[in-house]
């Protein structure tokens, strides 16, 4: 009898080999149904791409849960088979994947595309239990636990904002690609050897859909040949969103904190998107093109060399999430105020909050550089001065 692991090795596989076989069908696809990015103004390609590309990662995914595990997985455990477990998601994948193939061929406007978001998060707090129905503050705070109405829009609110969150940073050959492969990995890491009330069928949803991603990365890293499209970038986005709900009601508070710095890219450049908005005067859903890869990029690194980049911070979260879960108390919440002061310099430095929005650096400079100190001072007697001459 062949061992489970190596069963669930051989489906692993498969599903990568699907997801490569599938991809130039659906790039084929693509053409003919006219989901094609075309260039403007805020994109990166300069001649039509073939998009929609997550429909081949989509298709992998579902053969491998639908078709493969469940004849691997046999054990039964208190959430029921293996099939009951995945056929609600799938369904609400299968949903996400319906409106970015639209929005890929017709460009959904923003409220049929959110509707179609919010029902898929619905049918997941209705019929799993990824559900953001409990909290545990981080570092000595207690377990916040929700009545089914905060439950609901929680959840749903969660799910949402990861999704457009990894939708916000498609912007580069094989960035959402890369990046999702990193935090995935790190996701099911963190779900088998940290998570006190985990579920193995959790860890192999999770690698399962790393090895569809990995079968698409070849065609989709620079220079692309396909586009992850609507289709792709809220598909894993929506399904990252679901699957970290099972550490944002752990018990400990390693794990609630652990999957926002596995989403550290996708997190902070939303975040700080809407800071620089709200500063700048503009709505908060008004694109630009002052995202994490536009700026890197202005500052005169190549595509290729953007995307490595952004992978490496990705992988600095990753590292950083996972030695979370081995530290003390205190060292956690050192490493977590370095990570974040970090993440702020960095920012900063590259200008991804707007001209002349640098408070740290301001900061460190005043401290490091007694020339600017000088400097600061004599402007503010200036102020001063020009003050009391107003008030004479």
């Amino acid at each position: 009898m062949i061992p489970f692991a190596l069963q669930y090795i051989i489906v692993v596989v498969l599903t990568m080999m699907v997801s490569v076989i599938a991809t130039p069908l659906v790039r084929f696809l693509a053409l003919r149904i006219g989901a094609v990015d075309n260039p403007n103004a805020r994109r990166i390609n300069k001649v039509p791409m073939p998009t929609a590309g997550g429909l081949a990662i989509f298709v992998a995914f579902f053969l491998a849960t639908m078709c493969f595990l469940p004849f691997v997985v046999i054990h039964i455990s208190p959430r029921g088979t293996y099939f009951e477990y995945i056929l609600p998601l799938v369904l609400a994948s299968g949903i996400i994947i319906l409106t970015g193939l639209i929005d890929d061929i017709k460009e959904l406007r923003p409220l049929p595309k959110m509707v179609g978001m919010l029902v898929a998060a619905a049918i997941i707090w209705f019929f799993t239990e990824f559900r953001f129905d409990n909290f545990k503050i981080p570092f000595g705070g207690p377990m916040l636990h929700f009545p089914a109405w905060l439950s609901f829009f929680l959840t749903i609110l969660w799910i949402v904002a990861i999704t457009n969150a990894v939708n916000l940073i498609d912007g580069l050959d094989g960035l959402v690609s890369g990046v999702s492969i990193i935090s995935l990995t790190t996701m099911g890491i963190v779900s088998y050897f940290f998570l006190h009330d985990s579920n193995i069928y959790l860890t192999l949803t999770v690698f399962v859909l790393v090895a569809a991603i990995v079968g698409f990365l070849p065609y989709n890293y620079n220079p692309a040949i396909i586009y992850l499209g609507d289709t792709g970038a809220l598909f894993i986005g929506f399904m990252i969103g679901v699957l970290s709900l099972q550490g944002l009601k752990n018990s400990t508070a390693v794990a609630v904190v652990t999957p926002m710095i596995i989403l550290g890219v996708p997190i902070t450049d939303t975040l700080v998107a809407i800071i620089r908005r709200t500063l700048s005067g503009q709505k908060i859903y008004e694109a630009d093109r002052m995202h994490l890869h536009h700026r890197l990029l202005s500052l005169g690194l190549t595509h290729r060399g953007t995307v490595l980049v952004i992978y490496a911070i990705s992988f600095i979260f990753s590292l950083t999430s996972l030695l979370l879960n081995v530290s003390s108390r205190w060292g956690g919440v050192l490493l977590i105020v370095a990570m974040l002061l970090g993440v702020e310099i960095l920012s900063e430095l590259i200008g991804i909050f707007g001209e002349n929005r640098t408070p740290i650096l301001n900061l460190l400079r005043f401290i490091g550089n007694s020339d600017a100190r000088q400097e600061y001072l004599a402007k503010k007697r200036a102020k001063k001065e020009a003050k009391r001459k107003n008030r004479r």
